[in-house]
């Protein structure tokens, strides 16, 4: 274990308290948990800290597959009982993100996987293994928008391609085109 890193058993206290920080705080908190010796590595830039037999787990090791194809570190993330949780932390180009996991594998999903969301987190990566319906899924990214004032960004993997909602791009004229455009 590196010297001066705090354990795993942490990282649940160390998770919960990013739910009330905000800014430069939360980043700091974030760059702390990936930091943690505890951190083993998996694949290349995928690291986990145990929860490898959870169940959810095959589903997060294919999003953070896709996510190391475009360029992410990634951190997956334990899953502690006592508070509801983020997935993964990202980094890529020295930025951190904290993303919450929806794995879509129906039709018609995207709107209740979104709302699950709220107030996990505010990105959600949207792992779509499917022909999905892309009117729909503009149609629930504007409606999570709409839902969370806290949101920021909706991360789309879909046909091995990675599209960033924001706030200001899913709720524009242009974004329905956006994502045709995209994924077509």
């Amino acid at each position: 274990m590196k010297k001066g890193k705090p354990k795993n058993d942490d990282i649940a206290a160390e998770l919960d308290k990013l739910h009330v920080l905000q800014g430069v705080d939360f980043i700091k908190q974030l760059k702390l948990i990936a930091s943690f010796a505890d951190f083993h590595l998996i694949e290349t830039d995928i690291y986990a800290v145990g929860g490898e037999d959870g169940n959810d787990y095959d589903k997060q090791l294919n999003a953070a597959r896709k996510a190391i194809a475009f360029g992410y570190t990634v951190y997956i993330l334990p899953n502690p009982k006592t508070t509801r949780s983020a997935d993964f932390i990202f980094v890529r180009k020295g930025v951190y993100k904290l993303f919450d996991l929806k794995t879509i594998s129906g039709k018609n999903s995207v709107g209740n996987r979104l709302q699950e969301s709220i107030g996990q987190t505010n990105r959600v990566l949207l792992n779509i293994t499917i022909d999905y319906n892309l009117r729909h899924l503009a149609r629930d990214v504007r409606w999570y928008f709409g839902q969370s004032d806290v949101a920021l960004e909706v991360l789309i993997f879909n046909k091995g391609i990675s599209f960033s909602a924001t706030r200001n791009i899913a709720l524009s004229k242009g974004f329905l085109k956006m994502l045709m455009n995209t994924f077509r």
